[in-house]
């Protein structure tokens, strides 16, 4: 699977989907159980190194039904996240 990562006011976007129950120690994760999202927004240096990230949890109370909800849903916080329109979370430290 390739590295999907987008940029959204100069600030590196890469959606974090992950089985949202976990693995047994032997086994094939459970997809039909959904999927849930997190965010990891990164911020590159003038010679292009990596300087800053962090990683946001998506907050929803269920999961989501597929992973190209949960991609489009963790987009969709990012942007939210950069603009500054989620209650207690920043990005301007980054």
């Amino acid at each position: 699977m390739s590295e999907y990562v987008r940029t959204y006011r100069g600030l590196e976007i890469y959606p974090l989907v992950y089985s949202h129950l976990s693995r047994e120690a032997v086994g094939p994760f459970d997809h039909d159980a959904g999927f849930d999202a997190a965010v990891r927004i990164c911020r590159r240096g003038t010679d292009d190194t990596l300087t800053t990230s962090r990683i946001f949890r998506i907050p929803h109370r269920a999961s989501f039904g597929d992973a190209g909800e949960a991609r489009r849903a963790s987009n969709d916080y990012a942007e939210r996240l950069i603009d500054g329109e989620v209650d207690g979370q920043f990005v301007r430290d980054l």
